[in-house]
């Protein structure tokens, strides 16, 4: 079983050119504005008060950077976490949302760390115009060496009969809650596997 040896956070950044250069893979995470994306993180990374989440949706407007040291049985080793504005319902201008919507894109593109996206959806909300869009977005210029995985949140707000649904929807699907802790420990085996095999 991983587990997390520490935690940090690194810098912030506006966009690619004034992000820092890693020799450690990278680990981006993507979402719509409300659905628990730093609280994830923070449960992914063992630490309540690393991602600064906010009740105003759309508050994150940098590109933060984490740095992460899990162990097992044998040894040590880091990856690094980005969490990425989220989508969806930021109050901003749209002169802003386009300066956000290039420098994300850029990031995306053009970031050769990268080595797993990770889009979290809301379980109680899922085939959303914005979520699809994504992942076909992410697919148009996701290299062999990356992959792309999703896991449905706030699993916690659903009956038997949702959860199933949700499985019918994406046979893939990883549902997880942060609240009662459901589907996490998997989920931090599943990242860091993806990230380290490919």
């Amino acid at each position: 079983m991983i587990k997390v040896a520490d935690a940090k956070f690194i810098t912030s950044c506006v966009n690619l050119e004034s992000s820092p250069e890693f020799s450690t893979s990278e680990i981006v995470f993507l979402g719509r504005s409300n659905v628990g994306k730093s609280s994830f993180i923070n449960a992914i990374a063992c630490n309540k008060s690393l991602a600064k989440s906010s009740s105003t949706p759309g508050k994150t407007r940098l590109i933060n950077f984490f740095d992460i040291t899990f162990m097992d049985l044998q040894d040590k080793f880091s990856l690094i976490f980005v969490d990425l504005p989220g989508f969806g319902y930021a109050k901003v201008s749209k002169k802003e949302q386009e300066i956000w919507k290039k420098n994300l894109d850029k990031f995306l593109n053009f970031r050769t760390q990268i080595r797993l996206f990770v889009h979290l959806i809301d379980s109680r909300h899922i085939g959303l115009e914005s979520d699809i869009n994504l992942k076909n977005y992410i697919n148009k210029f996701k290299r062999a060496d990356q992959e792309f995985i999703t896991f449905y949140t706030k699993c916690d707000k659903l009956n038997q009969s949702e959860k199933s649904a949700i499985l019918k929807y994406d046979k893939n699907a990883h549902l997880v809650s942060v609240l009662k802790g459901i589907g996490i420990d998997e989920a931090r085996q599943i990242i860091v596997d993806r990230s380290l095999n490919l």
